[in-house]
């Protein structure tokens, strides 16, 4: 992502949520989706990234609303 590249960026962390089981509660498969969100949107696929953003924010649905991460989320998702 840090090189502009979305797509590719997209495919690594999907990567990673298809393998779920390895992860456990690891906080990085709560993290992939929102990363996921991230390099969807930074391709253009506002779709695929709403769906992200709105499976993160599930994700953490029981987290501190304080948390740095998903108040950015959040944030995203309200504007």
């Amino acid at each position: 992502m840090k090189a502009g590249q979305g797509q590719p960026a997209a495919g690594e962390f999907q990567k990673i949520l298809d393998h779920r089981g390895i992860l456990g509660n690891f906080v990085l498969g709560a993290l992939a989706h929102l990363q996921l969100a991230r390099a969807e949107a930074m391709s253009g696929d506002k779709v695929a990234a709403c769906k992200e953003y709105q499976d993160s924010l599930s994700v953490w649905k029981d987290a501190d609303p304080d948390v740095p991460v998903l108040k950015e989320a959040n944030g995203v998702m309200k504007g």
